[in-house]
C-alpha cells in the first residue's frame, strides 16, 4: 500500500527538491504525538510553513490540529496513499479544514507535491 520508499529515500528527494527550489527543510518524524505538537508550536518564529504527514493521527488527533491553528503558519497535508479509498474512518481528516491544502494518494510524489504547493503558496507576492 505504501510502496517501498524509505522514511530516509524520501527526506533525501526533498531535500533536493528543496535545494533546487531554493529553500531549506528540517524533516521531523515520531510516532509520539506530544513531540508532534512540540515540533508544530516550536515552528512559529523558526520556519514559514509546514508539511505534514500526521499518519493515522489525521483522522484523531485534535492536539496536531490545534498546535496547527496556535502557531498560525501556511501547512500542508500529504499523504501516500489516498487516504479517501481506503477504510471509512480514514476520510475524516481533523487537519484538513485548518491547512492550506491536502496531496494524497501519489506515493513518495504526494510530499514533493505538498512541498511545491508550500514553497508555491508561501511566494505568492500577497503572502
Amino acid at each position: 500500500m505504501y510502496g517501498f520508499e524509505t522514511l530516509d529515500s524520501i527526506n533525501d528527494s526533498l531535500n533536493k527538491s528543496a535545494a533546487r527550489m531554493g529553500v531549506k527543510i528540517v524533516p521531523i518524524q515520531s510516532n509520539h504525538e506530544g513531540l508532534l505538537v512540540d515540533a508544530i508550536q516550536n515552528a512559529l518564529g523558526l520556519h514559514q510553513g509546514i508539511l505534514i504527514n500526521a499518519g493515522a493521527y489525521t483522522h484523531t488527533s485534535i492536539a496536531l490540529r490545534d498546535a496547527i491553528v496556535g502557531v498560525n503558519l501556511p501547512a500542508v497535508e500529504v499523504h501516500l496513499s489516498n487516504i479517501y479509498s481506503r477504510d471509512d474512518f480514514r476520510s475524516f481528516s481533523y487537519l484538513a479544514p485548518v491547512v492550506i491544502g491536502q496531496i494524497s494518494g501519489f506515493g513518495k510524489q504526494s510530499y514533493l507535491l505538498g512541498l511545491q504547493a508550500l514553497v508555491h503558496y508561501l511566494q505568492e507576492p500577497s503572502k
